[in-house]
């Protein structure tokens, strides 16, 4: 009897065990994943932008719904396209890039709907402040890539910020909008 009982407690053990054992870790690939900004221009054009250095790596557990990101963006690596725009971007009067050369998002949760990814919550930090912030997933998909004969992970993600938060509230008292869209397109490859 006590054998039995004591085989009953062990069984949500070695459930937890079995589901972390699913936790995966993937690297992110730079080459499929880009993290891009829009901002409001006047209510006339959309100013937009990428940041082409980022890295960081994603656990992910399918079976357990669960997951962590951990992603460091270069803020010198700032690209609109037009040289003294970057060049302004990067400046003390908007990301100061100089004082505050990596941006980082680190989640600490992941949202699913069925068996896929709906939502990352986690804190972003930007020129030396951290808040919240949530990517809701437009698409999400795993695959097992052709090329490298390993799962890719990833998706496309979005959320609309108050830049202001973060201390980069230039041009807002000229009609600028504080809101910044960021999307973030990323595949990750099981390592």
């Amino acid at each position: 009897m006590k054998k039995s009982l004591l085989a009953l407690a062990l069984v949500p053990v070695l459930f937890a065990s079995a589901a972390h054992a699913e936790s995966a870790a993937y690297a992110i690939d730079p080459t499929h994943t880009f993290v891009t900004f829009e901002i409001d221009h006047f209510g006339t054009t959309t100013n937009r932008g990428r940041f082409d250095k980022k890295e960081g790596t994603i656990q992910f557990d399918r079976a357990g719904k669960t997951g962590k990101v951990d992603i460091t963006i270069d803020a010198s690596s700032i690209n609109t396209g037009t040289g003294p725009f970057d060049g302004h971007l990067k400046s003390p009067e908007i990301l100061n890039a100089a004082a505050f050369p990596t941006a980082h998002f680190v989640s600490d949760k992941f949202v699913f709907d069925g068996d896929k990814v709906k939502e990352v919550t986690g804190q972003f930090t930007l020129m030396g402040k951290t808040n919240p912030v949530t990517l809701k997933a437009t698409k999400f998909n795993c695959y097992v890539n052709p090329m490298v004969k390993r799962e890719v992970c990833g998706g496309d993600f979005e959320a609309t910020i108050k830049r202001s938060l973060w201390g980069a509230s230039y041009g807002i008292n000229y009609g600028f909008s504080d809101d910044m869209r960021l999307v973030v397109q990323v595949e990750a490859v099981k390592q």
